[in-house]
């Protein structure tokens, strides 16, 4: 029988490349989401998120993802709105994928990434907004067993960016 002895911060997974992935957040109720969002983010690898509204995030809760002394580090910008930017990221050659539960979202357990793609995640209340939907390439949803009938925006926001980075696990 193995003999399990603790490590604790092991040093992270080297890329091949960098991540192609951009997470785009409508605004959202709390900056506690958003920092774990951002905490998620930092430990995935992603180097840019776009937040939108009245966004900070929270250090203590971000942890070290958000270090500007770091050239791998995440990068926040903070926009007024959501769809100017998906706008941007489609002439650009993004994949414009929001998770959200619509009338033709598909399952994440069945979606492929494209290896440049936005992430879009909604407020927690409205979800994406008409327009926001209008911009998106395609809908994901993750499958909900119980009640409630959602997840909360950074255990989503979790579970996604966990999918792409096991379809893309050098980067």
């Amino acid at each position: 029988m193995a003999e399990f002895q603790h490590q604790r911060h092991k040093p992270p997974a080297p890329l091949a490349r960098p991540r192609e992935l951009i997470v785009a957040c409508a605004p959202l109720r709390t900056q506690v989401n958003l920092s774990r969002i951002a905490r998620t983010c930092g430990c995935c690898g992603i180097t840019r998120l776009v937040a939108c509204g009245n966004a900070k995030v929270i250090g203590k809760i971000a942890r070290d993802s958000v270090d500007p002394g770091r050239p791998d580090s995440l990068q926040v910008e903070v926009h007024r709105t959501l769809p100017p930017m998906l706008a941007r990221f489609k002439v650009e050659g993004y994949r414009i994928v929001g998770l959200e539960q619509t009338s033709d979202s598909r399952n994440l357990h069945d979606y492929r990434f494209e290896r440049r793609s936005v992430l879009v995640l909604g407020n927690e209340r409205q979800g994406l907004t008409e327009d926001e939907l209008a911009l998106l390439d395609d809908a994901v949803e993750i499958p909900v067993y119980g009640q409630p009938l959602s997840y909360n925006v950074a255990t989503a926001a979790a579970m996604a960016l966990y999918e792409y980075c096991r379809q893309f696990p050098e980067g």
